[in-house]
């Protein structure tokens, strides 16, 4: 596979969407090169940022020292976020039962929640029971929203930890819209913070439809918390569409992608 510089550093970024990471010896070998031509490649990516590279390789870009709080995540891809929240929206059906967690692109669907009847949401987000209840006293949506108790989590926003735990215990729900921190096809879905990240997975075995949320900078990263494998999941949506390599993989686990946007072809840098 002799391919141009810019054919390569093309090539090797669709490895790194599919995976969240690249190895230079296995690159070197698909693409017919050297190990120094692909470690060249991968300098250059990383001086664009669009990769970092670490020993024998290169990993997506993640954020350096941890997760920023909850405040701070809300203007991150803040347009993606609210492009996603609308269309996630069109999910809820009048009358049905959803769970909604903690993550900022949930908070984005809550805000645009309305015109719904008979709903009832759960939920462990302050931020999003706030802004239902915003809702409600307003008359552009109609149901009721439950808070689940427990210990507060100021840096997230949102209730977690053994009440918790035992509250959700009694409920089941029609769909559960999660967010993450990650997701791939290898890995699964994963997030930064324990305790949300045990509350979301306790959620997944109570709910009929499982419908993630993310943004296309959580396409291909790998977070710390393992949530669930990506076959546990019904639908995804993300402001763009999947990398091309994901294809055969979602259509053999019966995953639906809707894109936000509309648009057609492969995430890209």
């Amino acid at each position: 596979m002799q391919l141009l510089a810019e054919e390569r550093r093309s090539f090797i970024l669709d490895q790194l969407h599919a995976h969240g990471k690249v190895r230079v010896t296995l690159l070197a070998e698909q693409l017919q090169v050297s190990q120094e031509t692909v470690r060249r490649d991968l300098f250059l990516l990383e001086e664009e940022g669009k990769l970092k590279r670490v020993y024998g390789g290169g990993v997506k870009p993640q954020y350096e020292g941890g997760e920023p709080p909850y405040q701070q995540r809300t203007v991150m891809n803040f347009e993606a976020k609210q492009a996603i929240g609308m269309k996630a929206v069109e999910l809820v059906q009048d009358g049905s039962t959803i769970y909604m967690d903690t993550g900022t692109t949930i908070y984005e669907m809550a805000k645009a929640l309305k015109g719904k009847k008979r709903i009832t949401v759960i939920t462990n987000s302050l931020t999003v029971a706030i802004q239902l209840c915003d809702s409600f006293v307003k008359g552009v949506l109609n149901g009721r929203a439950i808070l689940l108790g427990g210990e507060i989590s100021p840096y997230q926003q949102s209730v977690n930890g053994y009440l918790c735990q035992e509250m959700l215990k009694n409920f089941y729900v029609d769909h559960a819209f999660i967010s993450l921190g990650g997701i791939s096809i290898d890995s699964g879905i994963g997030d930064y913070d324990l305790n949300d990240s045990v509350i979301s997975k306790m959620v997944m075995n109570m709910a009929k439809q499982i419908i993630v949320l993310a943004d296309h900078s959580k396409v291909g990263i790998q977070a710390t918390c393992h949530i669930a494998p990506l076959d546990k999941v019904d639908v995804i949506v993300c402001d763009k569409p999947y990398p091309s390599l994901w294809e055969q993989e979602l259509e053999r686990k019966g995953i639906t992608w809707i894109t936000a946007d509309g648009k057609t072809g492969e995430i890209k840098s």
